[in-house]
């Protein structure tokens, strides 16, 4: 401490001490941006190439479960001649739900709450196939057992392998969001200390000229150069990435949940709407008189509806708007379609109530026709917000590209160049 402060007396000693606080400084600039630069990069990794996939996959998890369902119930009606079709529908939606299932539990190990609603998804499902298939075996016997096996298992779907997989899309969803924030945080530590750094080269070369005249020190100013260079591509290539990360959750991920929601609320529409005709009226509301699956349809439809409402105004362009207004069009099809089976079944004739809702080769315009409209809609509307939103974030992931290299480069020619500049004023005292 004495040998610094006996330094301090003398120009040449204050030189040292200038030369060595000025590199420090800039190559703590560097050593911050490359840590905070790091840390956004891996961050937006992770929105790209994991927590956004998962957020998608615990969402098709849920449609799958609720398309299975949906299917399983046109199947049941449709009695002894089961469509091959809608088997295949059924079988490939709970093979693609406990495939995704797997793949879930393999990328969602350090989260308590995924693991938890994994587990009981992967508990549940099969029961729940097991119930389908004693309501199918049943059902192709010809006896009304069948239904109550069908009811039993729809509401094991609604009440426990559904809400599971709503949790399980909201916890993948909740880390998706964070991973986005973490992308998107200003890097003060870096913009402070490059301040702090420039603001220090800027007094020693103020510093120099008054006490040699000179207007520059070469060394000093590509120090000052380098380091504003580091500062500028650090402002730059963050707020690039922060807009093209912000037009990723407002354009694509915002978007993405709304669709996911609108064909959700269409297939749990169209399960009701098959309940419907299934139960007979043995299953009321809460009030009572009217039939729960009815009511619970309406109810689908009118969340379908808002849905679809939102999705058209969240779309930013045609290749977005236009699936999402066929999608519309065909849910009011689909309205009157049901409204006229609903009329007939109601006056009491079942018979031809039901090829309304399910078709067949006398009724090409049956409310399943209009659904399965609706539902191709929207994954086709669901695909392109995906693409929009990979290709957004991709672009903020690439706006940081070669920032870490770069900035840590920089820094060491900084300081070296401080150095440099002054050593140069030092050679002058020999």
């Amino acid at each position: 401490m004495e040998r610094l402060r006996a330094a301090a007396t003398t120009e040449p000693g204050r030189l040292r001490i200038i030369g060595a606080v000025l590199a420090a400084l800039v190559l703590l600039f560097g050593v911050v941006t490359v840590w905070e630069v790091s840390d956004r990069v891996a961050a937006a990794e992770d929105v790209v190439g994991r927590s956004q996939p998962l957020s998608a996959d615990a969402a098709s998890i849920y449609r799958s479960l609720a398309d299975a369902d949906t299917a399983s119930s046109s199947g049941f009606l449709a009695g002894a001649d089961e469509p091959r079709e809608v088997r295949k529908r059924y079988e490939e939606d709970i093979a693609g739900a406990s495939r995704l299932l797997v793949s879930a539990a393999a990328n969602t190990a350090a989260d308590e709450d995924s693991r938890k609603q994994i587990a009981l998804l992967g508990e549940q499902l099969p029961r729940y196939t097991g119930l389908m298939e004693q309501a199918r075996a049943t059902n192709k016997q010809g006896l009304p057992l069948g239904g109550a096996y069908l009811r039993h298992a729809n509401e094991q779907m609604s009440t426990q392998l559904l809400p599971a997989a709503q949790r399980l899309y909201e916890a993948e969803t909740g880390r998706l969001h964070r991973d986005h924030d973490s992308a998107r945080a200003l890097p003060l530590a870096s913009l402070g200390t490059g301040l702090l750094a420039l603001a220090a080269l800027v007094w020693a070369q103020r510093r120099t000229y008054r006490h040699t005249n000179r207007v520059f020190n070469h060394g000093l100013v590509a120090a000052t150069a380098a380091s504003l260079a580091v500062l500028l591509w650090l402002a730059v290539g963050h707020g690039l990435a922060r807009s093209a990360l912000a037009e990723a959750r407002t354009d694509g991920q915002e978007s993405l949940k709304v669709l996911n929601d609108a064909r959700i609320a269409a297939l749990q529409a169209r399960a009701n709407e098959n309940l419907t005709l299934i139960a007979r009226g043995a299953v009321l509301a809460e009030d009572k008189k009217s039939d729960k699956y009815d009511v619970d349809f309406a109810a689908d439809m009118k969340d379908l509806d808002a849905g679809l409402a939102k999705a058209g105004r969240l779309a930013d362009d045609a290749p977005g708007r236009e699936p999402v207004a066929r999608a519309a069009d065909a849910v009011r099809q689909w309205k009157q379609r049901h409204a006229a089976a609903r009329e007939t079944d109601l006056r009491g004739d079942y018979e031809d109530a039901l090829p309304q809702v399910i078709g067949d080769k006398d009724h090409k315009d049956s409310s399943g026709a209009s659904f399965d409209r609706v539902d191709a809609s929207l994954e086709q509307a669901l695909a392109h917000e995906q693409q929009e939103f990979t290709l957004a974030a991709r672009d903020g992931l690439g706006a940081l590209g070669g920032l870490t290299t770069g900035s840590a480069a920089l820094a060491v020619v900084g300081a070296g160049a401080a150095l440099l500049g002054i050593g140069r004023r030092l050679s002058e005292y020999r």
